[in-house]
């Protein structure tokens, strides 16, 4: 689980796909449905921003 009280640059790089609010934004980030996303970082396996933006562009 994301402990939202401790905030440095490592959560950054990931996204909590259990935290709609955070699923919302970096799917709204990638121009694509949150919904979408999440599917889309789930056949990834991967909760890295960067490895789910790169699968986006070439699965799109």
């Amino acid at each position: 689980m994301d402990d939202k009280t401790k905030q440095d640059g490592r959560d950054d790089a990931r996204v909590d796909l259990n935290d709609p609010n955070e699923v919302n934004y970096a799917a709204q980030e990638a121009g694509v449905p949150a919904a979408e996303y999440r599917r889309l970082a789930k056949e990834c396996f991967s909760s890295s921003r960067k490895i789910i933006a790169e699968y986006i562009t070439k699965n799109k």
